[in-house]
């Protein structure tokens, strides 16, 4: 248990460090966004691209992990739908934006330094199966519902065209192609910059850390009680479950991969979450969703790793 202590420990410690950064005026929340930047657009993207790039071409991605991770996901999004449309009574574009804090994990801020802890290398490798599940197939679809909704005065096209737009422009989406097609045709980059992406990749989890923390300091605990009850329970409780049954039914049978995944499931909703809620008015309420679920994240985190550490998920 204590060794389960000291890898949630250390990790919320850094959080911490990010908060008391803001809270003490060392440094103005306005101004951190560079640090979301530089982890996005550049520590993470080399960080996949060195992972894929040099993994021999048949276990660049793990199709059944990735399989399961996004049949795990897509069934709590209908769960989450039909719950927020038709026992709420909420129209399709609140049980969209709703739903998008259960289903879509921090993976890249906070799920990969957790499993980078407990297996290693193989987390870099897995980390590009979450990203394709999330920006190819999550989010587009929830914001596809979210504009269909009737609320928004774009057509269908535009909709379509920006979403194509945002997933080919996406730099994690960009360095995992990359690092596919260079294990492919077994590329080699020089190595002045083959130092510099490790350079960047090494910095990608202590930054991104940071920068959670940073941003929790500019959040606000404002909303409704029960909205945000559920958003928690959806995306700490449920969404791992829901991977975990899947893995389950499709006999997964690799245990180390099986962890993995499960437990970047059980990560708090992405970090943009308020900021893609801002558009359709719903962004206090997701905020202050965010805040609470990383705060309660620490115990349920640390008790899903004890039930690992203890056998009990293999």
């Amino acid at each position: 248990m204590l060794t389960v202590f000291s890898i949630t420990s250390s990790i919320f410690i850094i959080i911490a460090i990010g908060f008391i950064t803001v809270k003490r005026g060392l440094l103005e929340s306005s101004n951190t966004r560079a640090l979301g930047v530089f982890v996005i657009d550049y520590a993470l993207p080399a960080l996949l691209f060195k992972a894929l790039s040099q993994q021999p071409t048949k276990q660049l991605l793990d199709f059944d992990l990735l399989l399961a991770y996004a049949l795990g996901s897509m069934s709590l999004l209908v769960i989450g739908i039909i719950f927020r449309c038709f026992i709420q009574r909420k129209g399709l574009q609140e049980a969209a934006i709703l739903t998008m804090g259960m289903t879509i994990s921090n993976s890249a801020f906070m799920g990969f330094p957790i499993a980078e802890q407990i297996i290693n290398e193989t987390a870099r490798a897995t980390l590009a199966v979450y990203v394709s599940v999330e920006n190819l197939i999550m989010l587009p679809l929830l914001l596809t519902l979210a504009e269909l909704s009737g609320k928004t005065k774009e057509n269908g096209f535009s909709i379509l065209k920006g979403i194509v737009k945002r997933l080919i422009t996406n730099p994690l989406i960009i360095s995992i192609s990359a690092g596919v097609l260079f294990s492919v045709f077994e590329l080699h980059l020089p190595q002045p910059i083959s130092h510099a992406l490790t350079m960047l990749s090494t910095a990608s989890a202590p930054v991104a850390l940071f920068y959670i923390g940073c941003t929790l300091a500019g959040l606000r605990l404002t909303g409704m009680r029960s909205d945000i009850t559920s958003i928690i329970f959806g995306k700490l409780i449920l969404h791992p479950l829901a991977v975990y049954v899947m893995l389950l039914v499709l006999s997964f049978n690799n245990p180390m991969l099986k962890q993995a995944a499960v437990i970047n499931a059980s990560m708090p909703m992405f970090s943009i979450y308020p900021l893609i809620s801002q558009k359709y008015g719903y962004q206090g309420l997701c905020a202050a969703a965010m805040v609470a679920t990383t705060i309660i994240s620490f115990f349920t985190i640390t008790g899903l790793l004890w039930v690992i550490q203890s056998g009990y998920l293999n």
